[in-house]
């Protein structure tokens, strides 16, 4: 029986974000009522300023994500996160498809968005949930480089030269630390967990124009300072999946991600990692049980976060399904 006053369960309004690059997967594959057909993002879970997630489910629905880690705190995300990261949600969750390839961009570390633009670095990672045949990532270079040797090729027009190129399928995992340069090729549907942060430094975009006719905003100097240039040895990050269990495929500062494909019961005890869970539904749905909520259904292409508060609880596939399970690892 549902406590009123407890936590449960959070599912959220998803923020649809229309760009000239997007396309239809997002309302045709993951059922995001409401996407056009040119629906490039889905903030699942968002506390971007300006752009916090509203809840969609329970006595909570219409408040913000951002009001909720202001009232409940500790209780919400854990304690360990709560101290480290205060009343900014540290995580940005989102779905991506990409009709189109993005530009080539690239995001600064803590240090540069703090003394830049008073915020946290993007670190990011992508989970490949559906690809298109011979759809691929752009992911650092193809050759050693350095800051003169990318200004020239910048400067000449052919960059392309130089980004390295390597096709993707569904079920591969691509870590992207803050610095590394990249882009999402097109014909990809991807899951992004990234730390909260919006600020991307575009370097080349195909030579694209906006909906106005102009070419967009490219941020040379700033991508210049933030470019990582060591060598990627690779760019997919392996992993051996298993059923029933979860498998780590990211576990850096900022966040760890598990995936999870089960056709049974699986139970859950929290309470040694301190922190708040976010559940991403890749296929298939299943039920979250927990002893002081009702069941809550998550059904392919839904995400929920599990308040840190809420330390054991039951997922009960039906029949089967695949998840994403992510969370700050506060435990070493």
């Amino acid at each position: 029986m549902e406590n009123s006053n407890s936590l449960y369960p959070l599912k959220f309004k998803p923020i649809l974000k229309d760009v000239l690059w997007g396309g239809t997967k997002l309302r045709d594959l993951l059922h995001k009522k409401g996407a056009s057909d040119r629906c490039g993002e889905s903030w699942e879970i968002s506390d971007v300023p300006g752009a916090s997630s509203v809840v969609a489910n329970g006595f909570l629905a219409g408040n913000t994500l951002s009001e909720l880690v202001e009232v409940y705190m500790d209780d919400l995300v854990g304690g360990a996160v709560f101290e480290r990261f205060g009343e900014r949600f540290p995580l940005l969750i989102k779905f991506i498809d990409a009709n189109d390839r993005l530009s080539v961009q690239v995001h600064p570390n803590d240090e540069m968005a703090l003394r830049e633009h008073n915020s946290w670095g993007k670190t990011e990672m992508w989970y490949v949930v559906q690809a298109e045949p011979d759809a691929g990532l752009i992911v650092g270079f193809n050759r050693p480089m350095d800051a003169e040797t990318y200004v020239k090729y910048l400067n000449e027009g052919r960059l392309e030269e130089i980004l390295h190129f390597e096709k993707v399928k569904a079920g591969d995992v691509v870590f992207l630390p803050a610095g590394r340069i990249h882009a999402i090729g097109a014909g990809l549907l991807i899951a992004e967990i990234q730390q909260t942060s919006d600020i991307t430094y575009r370097i080349y975009d195909w030579n694209r124009l906006d909906a106005t006719g102009k070419p967009r905003e490219l941020h040379t100097e700033l991508a210049l300072k933030a470019i990582d240039f060591r060598p990627v040895k690779n760019i997919k990050t392996s992993y051996t999946a298993a059923l029933n269990r979860s498998v780590e495929l990211v576990k850096c500062p900022y966040f760890t991600t598990n995936l999870l494909e089960f056709e049974q019961t699986i139970e859950k005890d929290y309470g040694a990692i301190d922190s708040f869970v976010i559940y991403m539904c890749l296929e298939g749905k299943f039920t979250i049980e927990t002893f002081d909520s009702n069941p809550v259904d998550v059904t392919m292409g839904e995400t929920v976060l599990i308040p840190a508060e809420i330390n054991n609880l039951y997922l009960k596939p039906q029949p089967r399904s695949k998840i994403l399970e992510v969370y700050i690892d506060n435990t070493n």
